[in-house]
């Protein structure tokens, strides 16, 4: 019989660190390969991981709720199997054990003691998985919430978006009466029978059009290093769909945009809608956008510019569809008007490029049918 440690695995490209959410099995268990044991919370989605050997759990090496490396030890297995296989991902090398459970230094439980503070109750902030006095005196001043998972990627790729590229935003209303028609007509066919056909699929398909006309929206700067860089214009156009998930905002991707039908990009968002809202992405869907999209319409919200995702030249934001008083042929009458707006790097794009994409997109959502046509 020997103990045998469970290494927390990369689950995703670039993978470097995971949140331990909840343990399904407790000291004790039996479990065969491939049992399901823990779910981990990475930057992009809930894992939820098999155990590699076949045995009894002798040890949970990691607590609910805390942070470790890839590489680490969370479980340890009582076994006769001589060597560790998980299907998936393989055998990882030994690294030093992670903390079991919480710890505090004398001063800190008499202090705990002095204010009343159940030291269990505290989630443990220090380097060892330790709680410390500032955890105690959080406690007892007011609540303080966890910065983990999918918020704590979104704020650190905030900062580094406004840190690292100079960003200009424009925005135009656009009047979608032609839009509104054009899918109206899309529910009705046979093909888009069992789909829910939203104006974000037009919207889409309107940032193709843009991106064929301003390659430079669908683009990545490359510093090489004594002042040196390099513009990547993407073949591919794969969308970014910023979408509100159980665990906060995620932006699945849709690939390949610019080879996609009406239908093919509604169905694309559908499913990846639907998984997003049921927190069923793997964090591959996350990965490899070129360029991206978010509808705070949905949100009851007229019109905003959005902040630039790293490693994207342009992102584009479009608002509620309201009735509104318009001018016609020199004339009012009413009209569904929706803002548009987007946001670019103006290192890659100058001013007169994200306005040429920026009508591009309005005249599409204008005319839908007469741009497609000439197409």
């Amino acid at each position: 019989m020997t103990i045998r440690e469970f290494l927390l695995p990369d689950v995703g490209e670039g993978l470097t660190e995971a949140e331990i959410v909840r343990w399904r099995v407790q000291v004790g268990d039996t479990v065969q390969v491939n049992d399901p044991v823990v779910d981990i919370e990475t930057a992009k989605a809930v894992v939820e991981l098999p155990c590699p050997f076949s045995g009894v759990i002798s040890e949970l090496l990691v607590a609910e709720g805390h942070v470790v490396p890839v590489g680490s030890a969370i479980l340890a297995v009582t076994t006769d199997e001589r060597e560790p296989v998980l299907i998936g991902y393989g055998v990882m090398s030994d690294v030093p054990q992670g903390a079991a459970r919480a710890l505090a230094k004398p001063p800190v439980r008499r202090l705990a003691r002095e204010l009343g503070v159940d030291l269990q109750a505290i989630p443990p902030s220090g380097a060892h998985g330790d709680v410390t006095s500032e955890d105690v005196h959080r406690a007892v001043t007011g609540d303080r919430i966890a910065v983990r998972g999918v918020q704590r990627t979104m704020a650190q790729a905030m900062v580094r978006s406004v840190t690292q590229a100079p960003q200009v935003s424009i925005w135009k209303d656009v009047d979608v009466r032609a839009s509104v028609s054009m899918l109206e007509k899309m529910r009705a066919r046979p093909e888009f029978a069992d789909l829910r056909v939203t104006m974000l699929t037009l919207v889409i398909a309107a940032m193709v059009q843009g991106v064929r006309r301003c390659p430079e929206m669908n683009a990545r700067w490359h510093d090489l290093g004594n002042g040196e860089a390099e513009i990547e214009l993407h073949k591919e156009v794969n969308v970014g769909v910023a979408v509100a998930g159980p665990r906060g905002l995620v932006v699945p991707v849709l690939r390949d945009a610019d080879r996609s039908a009406p239908q093919q990009i509604a169905q694309g968002l559908a499913d990846l809608t639907s998984r997003a809202r049921e927190d069923q992405l793997t964090p591959q869907d996350s990965m490899g956008a070129t360029i991206t999209v978010t509808n705070i319409g949905v949100l009851d919200i007229d019109g905003g510019t959005a902040m630039l995702p790293p490693d994207q030249s342009g992102i584009v934001a479009t608002g509620r569809i309201m009735d509104r008083p318009w001018v016609v042929n020199g004339g009012l009458a009413v009209r569904p008007i929706m803002q548009v707006s987007t946001t670019f790097d103006h290192r890659i794009v100058d001013g007169a490029t994200g306005a040429r994409f920026l009508t591009e997109v309005a005249n599409f959502l204008a005319d839908p049918v007469r741009t497609l046509n000439e197409g």
